[in-house]
């Protein structure tokens, strides 16, 4: 594993280091699905962002090893699973290698992409361009349909799952 130069170029970056400052940094939990003859494909991300409200976009990374990331650039299009608080063993089993993750998990094709049951939200998504960055590809995806649940989102930070929190000072409840 290469390990990336710091921010001016003076030598090698401690990769335990920039591991552990972007542990700090808390974000969403989604599944990207797409399809591939027929059959439903996905993985764990948790490097989702809008980028755009008009039009609407997104970026996800993507690993550049992955077979999704394969799909995606074959057909064009893929969706993305916001997961809710609920669905954190879905989170774990779609991160995992395993060839079964949609086994056990409840899900539907949605304008042809699996969509998961019970998820925060969904964003049906055409790929509009790529940008390489390193071990990963960042995809900009143009948002061609979307939807929202009343579930909890799920979030990641320190390497744990979890939700968010308002602060009680910002929502009126006592301390």
């Amino acid at each position: 594993m290469s390990t990336p130069p710091t921010a001016d170029g003076s030598g090698p970056l401690d990769a335990h280091r920039f591991k552990e400052s972007m542990a700090r940094v808390t974000g969403p939990v989604a599944i990207v699905t797409a399809v591939h003859d027929g059959a439903p494909h996905g993985t764990t991300v948790s490097s989702l962002a809008s980028l755009s409200m008009s039009p609407a976009m997104i970026t996800v990374a993507l690993d550049n090893g992955s077979a999704l990331l394969a799909i995606v650039r074959e057909t064009g299009a893929f969706g993305v699973n916001v997961l809710s608080a609920r669905q954190h063993e879905a989170a774990m089993r779609f991160a995992s290698r395993r060839d079964d993750r949609f086994a056990g998990v409840a899900w539907e094709f949605a304008d042809g992409l699996p969509r998961l049951t019970g998820s925060s939200a969904w964003l049906r998504c055409a790929v509009s361009a790529e940008i390489p960055g390193g071990d990963h590809t960042l995809l900009l995806g143009t948002v061609r349909d979307c939807s929202t649940s009343d579930a909890t989102p799920l979030v990641y930070s320190r390497r744990t799952f979890g939700t968010h929190a308002a602060l009680p000072e910002l929502t009126g409840a006592a301390s």
